[in-house]
């Protein structure tokens, strides 16, 4: 080789490897500022000059990159890190109002959010991969979404809005922004039509996913429509499928002399129930007899459903799907078809029924002596509602006076010695509507808790509870706890309970938050402290909601609400599939049977919790619907009301009389700018300091209410002090004087706000 040749092939070699310093320069730049978008002469210029010959060098290295998807082209002259070349994680998409989402990643605390414009046509529920770009000011990570791993399958509800060749479905949830397009049997849909719809497929270029329509439930407004809309729209059923049904027709409601001979007869002992006056199911009884050494013997006798549902059958099978019974404002959709839930299972009087019964001996001071579990054969002698039975307890006479009279002192006795045991008392009303022929709300009435109620609760408790210990307590051969059915409920989180306790300061009352059974007995003497004080609104929210929620499991926790070390659900399998469960296992180890998969029954667990979960947001979107449907009539009103909740957008206000809850939009507050305290959970005015916090009595007018997204919106009118002055709302940002005036006092109320609302952003 020449001097020449060598001096070239150098010359070569240093280019080259000038070239790759270059493109790894630009490739740590890129990486270090993910979010910045970088221009090809400040890539040039940072990675070893920007001459000529750089910026070509530069301007290959960067094409390149795009080309090979490291890279994306923001502009023709700009380029920045593209999402996938950064480190992912997966995680499950929950959606807003706005389009933007959380991505919630299972094993790390804080969610990651991502904008709207970077979610790449998630949707609420799926499973996705995402990348974190950047820490937001507060510190949490924000991202963007970069594949979707899995489309939740799921479907929507909404109303059609047709044209001549196609129509939409506008979806009426707060967790979908964007219309869903129908391309196909357009000709069967009508404007108006309420519809369940589900994605077939969003295409890139599409600013609309495209959807199938599953089934049309009728006409917007229509009160049926709108109540099966609310189950479709969780994923719960409003129907039974015909083969199942026709499965349960076939049952026989015979009870043979063979099937007498194997259970308990307690037909000879006096037995009756007490349930809600529109109850059709009765699944539970009371017997009541006094033995010969003066004890006390009470049966709490349930119906033995799992006799007639057998495990494999289509009618089984549909239970376990279900998992619970629905119950909206006005109807109830039964876990079973209504030949077992309201004939066959129900206790009704003067019928023989046969129970899986808890039978128990007390002593005088409600004591248990000694039990009995199993199979009884029963006949009720009477079918009492809650309200016969409360006025006997008051004094009137009527049919088994003696009994319900001995009942309710047992009932007393085991009452009172569960809270000295640690129980807490959480003692709320519960709100209840008046309903005309077609379902429109006519009023509002509060559903309260009296003795008759606390009389079965006590003996449905204690059956629970010593069923539970049963078999909880007994080992099996390799020395560990049979699988079983728990009913679970854990300690309070301790910085809930400091955060509790040091919000409370600010009424005068001191909790200590330490853990033990102290918390539930001052928790106790605390409620019952403010009983009746203007701060017992918010004082009983924020107690309730610094409590765990209950769920089932195989595995042991204890209940802290209730004080038991062991609890299960063992009373009402006409409506709940884990009693079901229960009632199964029983009798298996009740026959000397080993301990079952804990697995198999820790899925089962799972699920049922899942769809008691599911349940309780579609009662409570029921009871929001006929609260805004309601409230449609009484846009322009005033009412008194106390903040039930506060968020970074809004305020939520409970009304004194009727329980309804609405929102005060931050951005509506005009006299002045008012910015989120979370550390105060308060809207503070950022001029004059003015706070509106949890527990304040405030006046708002209704400015709207939107049924299709079952959403009240209030205006703020004022605020009262605590001489039950009006303090009114300036319209002006001027810092004019605001006007006061006097009004008439009003009991607070409570609500179902959740505690961290403040804290946590809501979905």
């Amino acid at each position: 080789m020449s001097k020449k040749d060598k001096k070239r092939s150098t010359r070569g070699a240093a280019k080259g490897s000038q070239r790759g310093d270059r493109a790894a320069v630009i490739m740590q730049l890129f990486r270090s500022f993910p979010q910045r978008k970088f221009a090809l002469k400040t890539l040039a210029a940072q990675s070893g000059g920007a001459d000529r010959e750089g910026r070509y060098q530069t301007k290959a290295i960067v094409y390149q990159m795009v080309e090979e998807g490291v890279v994306e082209a923001t502009s023709a002259s700009t380029f920045r890190l593209a999402a996938r070349a950064l480190p992912t994680v997966e995680g499950v998409a929950q959606m807003l109002a706005s389009g933007s989402m959380y991505v919630v990643v299972e094993g790390v605390d804080k969610d990651i959010f991502v904008d709207r414009r970077n979610t790449s046509r998630a949707l609420d529920g799926d499973r996705v991969r995402v990348a974190i770009t950047r820490r937001r000011s507060s510190g949490d990570p924000e991202g963007q979404i970069v594949e979707v791993i899995e489309r939740a399958e799921r479907n929507y509800v909404g109303t059609i809005e047709k044209t001549r060749s196609h129509a939409f479905v506008r979806v009426a949830s707060k967790n979908m922004p964007v219309d869903i397009f129908i391309d196909k049997g357009v000709d069967k849909l009508s404007d108006g039509d309420k519809v369940v719809v589900r994605i077939v497929e969003w295409e890139p270029e599409s600013k609309c996913p495209i959807g199938r329509v599953v089934s049309i439930l009728g006409k917007e407004g229509d009160n049926t429509a709108e109540m099966h809309a609310i189950l479709a729209e969780f994923n719960l059923p409003y129907n039974f499928p015909k083969e199942v049904e026709q499965e349960a027709e076939q049952i026989s409601d015979k009870i043979t002399a063979k099937e007498r001979a194997t259970r308990r007869d307690m037909r000879d002992v006096v037995t009756f129930t007490i349930d809600p006056a529109d109850a059709k199911d009765f699944d539970d009884a009371l017997s009541f007899r006094v033995l010969e050494n003066g004890n006390t013997e009470v049966g709490v006798h349930i119906a033995d459903v799992t006799h007639y549902v057998r495990e494999g059958s289509l009618v089984e099978q549909e239970a376990r799907e279900r998992a619970t019974s629905v119950y909206l404002v006005d109807r109830t959709i039964p876990m079973l078809p209504e030949r077992l839930s309201n004939e066959l299972c129900s206790l009704r009087p003067n019928e023989e029924k046969l129970c899986f019964s808890a039978i128990f001996e007390m002593d005088s001071e409600a004591r248990v002596v000694g039990s009995w579990f199993g199979r009884t054969v029963i006949l009720s002698n009477r079918r009492f509602t809650y309200e016969e039975a409360q006025r006997i307890i008051e004094g009137e006479d009527g049919d088994y006076r003696e009994e319900i009279v001995a009942l309710n002192a047992l009932a007393r006795k085991m009452r009172a010695r569960r809270f000295e045991d640690g129980a807490i008392a959480f003692d709320r009303e519960e709100a209840k509507f008046h309903l005309d022929e077609e379902g429109k709300p006519l009023g509002v009435y509060f559903k309260v808790q009296k003795e008759a109620n606390q009389l079965i609760e006590e003996f449905m408790l204690l059956a629970n509870r010593s069923v539970s210990e049963f078999i909880g307590s007994k080992k099996g051969k390799n020395g560990k706890a049979k699988t079983y059915v728990y009913r679970v409920h854990e300690k309070p989180d301790e910085d809930k309970l400091a955060r509790f306790a040091n919000f409370i300061l600010r009424f005068g009352y001191y909790f200590d938050a330490r853990r033990g059974k102290a918390v539930a007995q001052q928790m106790n003497s605390l409620l019952s402290e403010v009983k009746g004080k203007s701060e017992e609104n918010v004082v009983s929210i924020l107690a309730v909601r610094t409590m765990q929620k209950a769920y089932y499991s195989t595995e042991n926790k204890g209940h802290y609400g209730l004080a038991f070390p062991y609890y299960s659900h063992f009373t009402s399998p006409i409506r709940r599939y884990p009693d079901m469960m229960l009632h199964r296992l029983l009798a298996h180890y009740l026959e000397g049977g080993s301990s079952v998969d804990a697995e198999v029954v820790e899925e089962l667990c799972e699920h049922s919790s899942d769809m008691e979960s599911r349940a309780a947001e579609a009662e409570r979107a029921s009871v929001k619907y006929k609260m805004v449907e309601f409230m449609r009539e009484r846009v322009g009103e005033e009412f008194d009301g106390s903040i039930s909740g506060v968020t970074e957008w809004g305020l939520y206000v409970e009304l004194e009389d009727t329980h309804i809850e609405g929102m005060v939009a931050l951005r509506d507050l005009t006299d002045e700018f008012y910015a989120f305290d979370e550390e105060e959970y308060a809207a503070v005015g950022t001029r004059s300091g003015r706070k509106f916090t949890l527990g304040d009595r405030v006046r708002v007018r209704v400015k709207s209410a939107d049924l299709r997204l079952k959403q009240l919106d209030f205006e703020m009118v004022g605020s009262y002090d605590n001489k039950g002055e009006l303090w009114q709302m300036s319209n002006r940002l001027d810092g004019a004087p605001k006007t006061k005036s006097r009004t008439t006092k009003s009991t607070t109320t409570r609500s179902d706000k959740p505690f961290y609302e403040g804290i946590k952003r809501r979905r």
